[in-house]
């Protein structure tokens, strides 16, 4: 795979992790400091997956995409 779609799908990994880690912390908060925290996580976690897959989108449709679809 090519290095700037390897870094493509590393990111989208990321923002999912981001995303999994914000959901678990928010139910297992003790205080409203930590919800603001998680809150702020999640939703940069949901922007950066949105640039993200428009861009694999992007390379997909210019047939500069090599790795799993």
């Amino acid at each position: 795979m090519k290095p700037s779609n390897a870094n493509i799908d590393a990111t989208l990994n990321l923002v999912n992790n981001m995303i999994s880690l914000a959901t678990k912390g928010d139910t297992e908060r003790e205080d409203t400091g930590c919800g603001i925290l998680y809150g702020v996580i999640l939703d940069s976690a949901y922007k950066i997956k949105k640039v993200a897959e428009c861009e694999k989108t992007s390379h997909i449709q210019k047939g500069k995409w090599d790795g799993n679809a």
